[in-house]
């Protein structure tokens, strides 16, 4: 068999699976779920392992799933990784009536690619003729939301980081994965583009308590010690530290108080706060870290209150591997043509997929199809083939060209990165920032 016609090949196995890929990825998107709670969805998943002849394994760090093809080669391997959770935009008119979950994430259609992918690499038998090993990985939790859930969790011994991807990491089930991809929908992009981005910003995460003193706020304020003018004041620091953030650091902090008081009549004491603080680098996120903090104790001190300030660890900047990402545009200009190709730099947003970039090459295209904001009420896919079926045939195609004739290309890849971490590195980093 020859590469052309291994690719062909793969996108017709993928054409041929189209109905049922559809039909798949609607379900997905008519059943969300939250992050290590994607117990349905990892089920449909299952279903799907089975039905086109994958063994796999499940329950990874709680909801994950993991398929496992052997190639013509064994001393490399390359993971297609999907999401599992959804987001909460409770007036997303497709929303779960109790827990507000909805797919404004794109992430189904994630799920619909890594599945597309494999169904072109391996029931086509085109994984025997590959220089690699492939996994296909189910990846829970990659929203970092519902964080007293987590914590909870964490307490409970069942997991110690807030993402999917990075406990995958601690667990050890990327140590024999030498690359990795995935793609992510592209809010407000409803034609057929794509965007190929220089990387996402990384964040840290906090947790904020401010504890006073209650008191009649009508009788007696004078008795009390406010927590929300604290917390207040700490928020007007962190604004006052803006203009300190350098414009190519692309820092981001984003507050929101999730609790201001219990009655308008009682002097507030208990005040909670929980923000991100977002940067293209991770020597700039921890100096911006070290100034939110600074202000949000300062607030404290003005007040008479006490402050504790949780770390929580954010996830990386992504880093995305320019070869492939080549590799990821020429394969997709034959299906929507080179002009429809966007090169971008660095996006606002995070991905725990930054984290697996720091320890081997790896990309996170963003593809259209998608109309409406992303997380938000207007999400709606509009051209389920390009959110879907045409990425999996780049991401099948792309594939091929990596791991043709021994892998040669892939190797190229892997000897020209230089990694940031290895596991042991990168686990010892996180708990140095939790650890403070």
């Amino acid at each position: 068999m020859q590469k052309q016609e291994a690719k062909q090949k793969a996108m017709e196995a993928i054409d041929a699976a189209a109905d049922r890929l559809n039909e798949f990825v609607r379900d997905i998107w008519k059943h969300p779920e939250l992050g290590f709670k994607e117990t349905r969805t990892a089920s449909k998943v299952a279903e799907y392992f089975d039905e086109i002849g994958l063994e796999y394994r499940d329950e990874i760090a709680i909801t994950g799933l993991r398929a496992d093809v052997d190639g013509a080669g064994d001393d490399l391997r390359m993971a297609i990784l999907g999401e599992l959770d959804a987001v909460v935009c409770r007036d997303h008119p497709d929303a779960d009536p109790e827990t507000a979950a909805i797919h404004a994430c794109g992430h189904h259609a994630q799920l619909g690619v890594m599945m597309g992918t494999a169904i072109g690499l391996t029931t086509t038998g085109i994984h025997e003729h590959l220089g690699a090993g492939l996994s296909f990985i189910a990846v829970p939790a990659e929203e970092f939301i519902e964080l007293e859930y987590r914590e909870k969790l964490k307490a409970e011994g069942k997991l110690e980081f807030f993402g999917g991807k990075q406990e995958l990491i601690r667990l050890g089930e990327l140590d024999d994965v030498d690359l990795a991809a995935m793609i992510h929908s592209a809010a407000e992009l409803p034609d057929r583009k794509m965007q190929l981005a220089a990387g996402n910003n990384g964040f840290v995460g906090k947790t904020v308590r401010y504890s006073g003193q209650e008191a009649h706020a009508g009788a007696a304020p004078f008795y009390g010690v406010n927590a929300l003018n604290a917390a207040m004041l700490g928020l007007m620091g962190i604004h006052a530290q803006r203009e300190t953030f350098k414009d190519e650091d692309s820092i981001r902090v984003h507050p929101i108080i999730t609790r201001g008081g219990d009655l308008v009549n009682i002097v507030p004491a208990d005040v909670a706060i929980e923000t991100y603080v977002r940067g293209k680098k991770t020597e700039a996120i921890l100096d911006a870290s070290a100034k939110v903090n600074r202000a949000l104790q300062g607030g404290a001190y003005a007040i008479g209150a006490e402050v504790d300030i949780t770390e929580l660890p954010g996830y990386l900047p992504m880093l995305s591997n320019s070869r492939m990402n080549d590799l990821f545009a020429e394969n997709a200009s034959g299906l929507i043509g080179e002009e429809n190709i966007m090169r971008v730099g660095f996006r606002g947003g995070s991905t725990d997929m930054g984290d697996i970039s720091h320890l081997m090459p790896a990309i996170h295209p963003y593809i259209g199809g998608i109309k409406g904001r992303g997380h938000a009420r207007d999400f709606e896919v509009v051209d389920e083939e390009m959110a879907w079926l045409i990425p999996a045939k780049v991401m099948a195609c792309t594939v091929i060209d990596l791991l043709w004739d021994d892998a040669e290309v892939a190797r190229g890849v892997i000897d020209e990165y230089e990694p940031v971490y290895d596991r042991d590195s990168y686990l010892d980093m996180w708990r140095e920032v939790i650890e403070g």
